[in-house]
């Protein structure tokens, strides 16, 4: 419930201070006097847009204050939490919005700054406010599903995790068959690749081998007639080894005779060792240089293929094997996904047969609520002199494509506004009154099964008055006096109707002065003196006669 509102130089008002209470409130006035200002101050506070030229002409800035009682934090708690923004229990919940000359504006909630965003988020549980072409959620059929639910008391957070379920479902689905049907473009070449490479069957580091094994041979082949020529002087019966065996063995016999002999000998035992060493390194190097024509295109042969595959499939010559075990693993996939896809579409058919089962649950509470709402609405529109009106809420399932969070089923507001007259949607109504009245019975039948704990009608009696108007005044009274028992909710009216303000709980008066170039608002709540007087002058006009005096108190004692 809105309990104060603080108004510093916004448009003629220069300071002003109100307090409200549950019930109905009317606030009165002649026409000009400025009580739309009131509602744009209050706008200002649920976020609407900062236009400068609300300022007061003089002033560098304005400011509005609205404050709410504790109650209305449960409502908003969660939003606030999802911001981050701190707050305590039984604390009242104070919005401030300040305006500059210049176009600037800041807004804060308890202290904290915050969006115009997030204002407008939590006004939607503050306040409402309905006119005579009031369009949000009554004349606009996109709103009508959310008030049908709200009055039916539908809970649709099963509703919501179902549907969430199916479409994660189908999201998996879909993205089966793209891999699958990508696969299976693929195959072809899978299978392809597979085959070559199994049948070349690459091994680990075999392209150095090859590689390796290639140099070593073509080096053989250069150097195959140095070796052979070296190895010349080791073989045969005159070749220098035989030689020097023959020079040893005589020396042998001599070496006795004397000591330089002893170590001539001793030196070419050593030189026959080294020799013979070297000669079997010379053996040795000779086998493994080999060269042979023969194994040596057969060492290239394998070494291009190898090298032409890992071009082909873009990798490393040692990448060949485990690209194929991934080659292997992707065509095993494709060919278990194929396996694997009933499982997917079994389970969309499961959670899609659970969604439906609970939107019909949720198409049947929704029609018991529009039965109960066609009802009410239409208990409304007697009193309202609308008698030959008739009012339905429209249900229908939506194609398949349209089903979502909220269900199958498209809600829309209908009206006859005479007998034989086709159901039509509320805009399409041409006369004001009628339409105010209609929104009136409407929000009427609505707002006594929730909705914002604030709510305000902007001269939803315009146009009408006499019998009509009382009618207007005892739906609004009803409805307050019903909505004061609940949780803080509370009505105000803005009215100029004598028979809607004498319903009031409270009374305000909306007057423009002006002293000299300067014209200021104000606003006063009046006494029951002051307020007979103020009936009075809406009944009889500029002059109040005891006429218009006596009337006023009867509308007042009849509405006590």
């Amino acid at each position: 419930m809105l309990n104060s509102l603080s108004i510093r130089n916004i448009v003629l008002i220069e300071a002003l201070d109100l307090d409200f209470r549950a019930g109905l409130s009317v606030l009165t006035g002649e026409t000009g006097a400025g009580k739309s200002i009131l509602l744009d101050s209050l706008g200002l506070v649920l976020g609407m847009r900062a236009d400068s030229g609300l300022v007061r002409q003089g002033a560098d800035k304005a400011q509005v204050i609205a404050v709410f009682e504790p109650e209305i934090m449960k409502y908003i708690a969660h939003i606030l939490d999802e911001q981050d923004m701190e707050w305590e229990s039984g604390e009242q919940l104070i919005i401030r919005r300040t305006l500059r000359a210049d176009g600037g504006s800041k807004a804060f909630i308890n202290d904290q700054s915050c969006s115009a965003s997030l204002l407008r988020e939590i006004g939607n549980y503050l306040v409402e406010i309905h006119g005579q072409h009031d369009d949000r959620g009554l004349l606009n059929a996109k709103g009508h599903r959310d008030l049908l639910d709200n009055f039916s008391d539908v809970n649709l957070s099963k509703l919501h995790a179902l549907f969430r379920k199916w479409h994660a479902d189908q999201s998996a689905l879909n993205d089966a068959k793209s891999m699958l049907e990508k696969a299976a473009e693929e195959r072809e070449f899978l299978e392809h690749a597979i085959s070559e490479l199994q049948n070349f069957a690459p091994k680990m580091g075999e392209e150095e081998e090859l590689a390796n094994a290639r140099a070593d041979m073509q080096k053989g082949e250069r150097i195959a007639e140095d070796l052979s020529s070296i190895l010349v002087a080791f073989e045969g019966s005159d070749c220098a080894m035989a030689q020097l065996r023959g020079a040893a063995r005589r020396l042998d016999r001599v070496a006795e005779q004397h000591d330089l002999l002893a170590c001539a000998l001793a030196a070419i035992d050593r030189a026959l060792i080294e020799a013979g060493e070297a000669e079997e390194h010379l053996a040795r190097a000779a086998e493994a240089m080999s060269f042979d024509p023969e194994m040596l295109n057969q060492y290239e042969e394998r070494l291009f293929a190898l090298r032409a595959l890992a071009r082909k499939y873009q990798v490393q010559g040692d990448e060949l094997g485990p690209y194929l075990q991934g080659l292997q693993a992707k065509l095993s996939s494709l060919e278990a996904g194929e396996a694997g896809l009933a499982q997917y579409e079994q389970a969309v058919i499961q959670s899609r047969s659970a969604y439906e089962a609970e939107a019909k649950i949720i198409s049947e509470k929704r029609q018991k609520g529009a039965a109960k709402l066609d009802r009410a609405v239409a208990a409304e529109l007697i009193p309202l002199k609308l008698d030959a009106a008739k009012f339905q809420c429209a249900i229908s399932t939506q194609p398949i494509d349209k089903w979502n969070e909220q269900g199958m089923d498209y809600v829309e507001f209908l009206i006859s506004t005479n007998p034989g007259a086709p159901f039509a949607p509320l805009a399409k109504i041409a006369s004001g009154g009628e339409l105010s009245r209609f929104i009136l019975a409407l929000k009427v039948a609505l707002a006594e099964e929730g909705g914002a704990q604030t709510i305000i009608f902007d001269e939803i009696d315009r146009g009408v008055g006499g019998a009509v108007a009382s009618a207007i005044g005892e739906r609004l009274a009803r409805l307050a006096n019903g909505a004061a028992k609940k949780d803080g909710v509370q009505l105000l009216a803005v009215t100029h109707s004598p028979q809607v303000a004498s319903k009031g709980n409270q009374h305000f008066f909306i007057a423009k002065s002006s002293q000299g170039t300067v014209t200021r608002t104000s606003v006063s709540q009046l006494s029951s003196d002051e307020r007979k007087e103020e009936i009075a002058r809406m009944l009889s006009g500029a002059e109040v006669t005891d006429e218009a005096r006596a009337q006023a108190q009867r509308l007042l004692e009849s509405a006590a």
